[in-house]
């Protein structure tokens, strides 16, 4: 097998698995993600310390979260049809660089809505990375292997996500949210220098004219096909689950009968390395059995994790943070890759397809992310566990339809 994926870029011109560009694009996307989602998730774990600091709410202080998110959902719409005029590089750096700016500037936030508004910009900037990483890595790796690397970055940024949390928490117990957010500027710098050394320059990307009527009518395609619409909705639901639960999950431990503090309750985002496994796993298998055929699994996986976290065990809490992560991550990163292969099939730009992806699934992770905080202040566990299960039925039958949607030619699975 390795023989054959070795001679075939040979035809192609792109990177297969071994060779020293594909570890190059590995190792460079790995660290862009793991930059963008630790700057993304920097403040989850910060917020019953910041509700407390600030004085606000637990609904109000998940708008650090939300805003966030919502600034990245808005910048994808700008940066997905940017790249196809300027490239997919010179964007991927250019975010990194200036989310890394804005991070170092947030610490020093004189009240709450100036730090708000930071981390909106944030999200804004943050936006780059993920409008062409897929678009990227299907330009320049053997298409063998493309739903592996997409696997490996999504893993990347779940690691990201789980740094963000391990080094705020801590770092917020012992000299407060300033130096936890500053952590987490430092982290991102070495992440952004790494991306600069390693990250290769596209070799098939091919800079386009500004036309508006070609980007409306690629904009319409990546709308107008079924399966990418369902693919949108999956995205969006599976993301506002994870994010609702994570959000009130802090404020669960901290209070009684657990009462656990900030780097105690950082401890429980260990079960992030599991949505590396499972991303790469599912996104191995994927290229063997097709997406259609482990898709659903994802999605059984995070049903039971939300219904085991409504039960008042603290083990039980845990494992069912681990199957919803896991199943999490198994359906954002086969339906984050099918993104791209399918708006390519389906006569769509494979950026905007993305950015329409990414779009519904910041917004999903901001709208659901803070309904979480409300549910918790409301109805307590069980209305966030109700809100998890009704997103997670909805994501379900998206899924649903996607396998019975008509296969297009070639790599369309």
């Amino acid at each position: 097998m390795s023989s054959t994926l070795e001679s075939r870029p040979l035809e192609t011109g792109r990177h297969a698995p071994g060779s020293g560009g594909y570890r190059r694009i590995m190792a460079a996307m790995f660290a862009a993600g793991m930059a963008t989602f630790v700057l993304l998730y920097a403040t989850q774990a910060l917020l019953p310390e910041l509700s407390a600091t600030f004085g606000v709410s637990p609904t109000a202080a998940t708008l650090s979260m939300s805003l966030t998110t919502a600034g990245l959902a808005l910048g994808l719409l700008v940066a997905g049809p940017a790249s196809e005029a300027i490239g997919r590089t010179p964007l991927i750096l250019g975010s990194t660089w200036a989310a890394t700016a804005v991070a170092c500037l947030t610490p020093f936030s004189p009240s709450w809505h100036v730090f708000l508004g930071l981390r909106l910009l944030e999200g804004v900037v943050l936006a780059g990375l993920p409008a062409v990483a897929t678009a990227y890595l299907r330009e320049e790796l053997h298409p063998a292997a493309l739903a592996r690397a997409t696997g490996l970055y999504i893993g990347g940024t779940a690691l990201g996500g789980m740094a963000g949390r391990l080094l705020t928490a801590p770092v917020a117990d012992l000299a407060g949210w300033r130096w936890a957010m500053a952590a987490a500027a430092v982290f991102a710098l070495g992440c952004a220098v790494a991306v600069t050394l390693t990250l290769p320059a596209s070799r098939h990307f091919a800079p386009r004219r500004r036309d508006g009527a070609r980007l409306r009518s690629m904009a319409r395609a990546a709308v107008a096909d079924p399966a990418l619409r369902a693919l949108y909705v999956l995205g969006a639901c599976a993301v506002g689950t994870l994010v609702a639960v994570f959000n009130a999950l802090g404020f669960r431990l901290s209070g009684a009968p657990y009462d656990l503090s900030l780097a105690a309750i950082s401890l429980l985002y260990l079960v992030y390395p599991l949505g590396t496994v499972s991303s790469t796993v599912s996104g191995a298998l994927a290229d063997r059995l097709g997406r259609r055929a482990v898709l659903p699994s994802g999605c059984a996986l995070a049903v039971a994790g939300v219904g085991l976290t409504l039960l008042p065990s603290l083990a039980a809490i845990v494992v069912g943070l681990a199957l919803l992560t896991a199943g999490f991550f198994v359906m954002h990163g086969l339906a984050s890759g099918w993104v791209a292969v399918r708006a390519h099939l389906a006569g769509a730009g494979a950026s905007q397809a993305a950015a329409f992806y990414l779009c519904a699934y910041y917004l999903g992770s901001s709208v659901f992310g803070s309904l979480g905080g409300s549910a918790w202040t409301a109805y307590g566990w069980p209305g966030v566990g109700v809100l998890g299960l009704a997103l997670l039925a909805v994501a379900g039958l998206a899924t649903g339809r996607l396998r019975r949607i008509p296969v297009l030619p070639v790599h369309g699975r």
